[in-house]
């Protein structure tokens, strides 16, 4: 996903609580954020209102338009928000280590299988819950929508030039095509997640990802 300066976060702080301290304008936009993630990956981007966002949060409610000038500019920021959270994890986790470049790139790809397969919302994938709902409704959030899954595959891609540079993958892969080619495929293996209730879908993602690699 493109590349980053180093962040320690990680991504179990993508929902942070919804009672921090509210001192400055930074403070409660990012509260008004971080209170709508947990809502919204729950019910969706229309379905959610400002009042409910608001009132989880903690903030008088008739404030919001102090903070966006409209529902459209707060999807743009709360999108932007996750994919810099979750770039912030997945940089952590892909950080070179000691170990492999392969195990480190499993290392992510379980814990998405883990997560997105898991009962609990909070570390549900938003790109997948709000896709279909938001690119239709707005440009400016469908362009959001794609610069942070370019982020993410830009990411992914370093990753896998260095492993096919140390000769952990194969020499003949073409490391970009084959990156957004295995992170489409784990996008369509979450949405039949969501359709089927099973693992199925990610445990076969992950079979074909380390057959491409050939980790096998």
């Amino acid at each position: 996903m493109f590349l980053l300066d180093d962040r320690s976060n990680i991504c179990n702080n993508i929902l942070m609580s919804n009672k921090l301290p509210i001192t400055k304008f930074s403070d409660t936009r990012q509260q008004i954020l971080h209170a709508a993630k947990g809502i919204i990956l729950g019910k969706g981007f229309a379905a959610v209102g400002l009042n409910e966002i608001l009132s989880t949060a903690g903030v008088p409610k008739g404030s919001f338009y102090h903070y966006f000038k409209s529902k459209e500019q707060f999807g743009e920021a709360l999108l932007t928000d996750y994919f810099d959270d979750y770039l912030h994890m997945l940089e952590r986790i892909l950080k070179d280590d000691g170990s492999s470049n392969s195990s480190r790139l499993l290392k992510f790809f379980q814990f998405w299988l883990d997560s997105q397969s898991s009962d609990d919302t909070t570390d549900k994938c938003l790109v997948v819950k709000l896709s279909a709902e938001v690119t239709d409704l707005s440009e400016a959030m469908r362009l959001t929508l794609k610069n942070g899954t370019d982020r993410i595959i830009a990411c992914l891609t370093h990753c896998m030039e260095e492993g096919i540079r140390t000769g952990e993958f194969p020499a003949k892969l073409d490391a970009k095509a084959v990156t957004a080619e295995i992170y489409y495929m784990w996008i369509g293996a979450t949405l039949l997640t969501k359709v089927c209730h099973t693992r199925a879908a990610l445990e076969c993602a992950m079979n074909a990802t380390k057959e491409k690699l050939a980790l096998n």
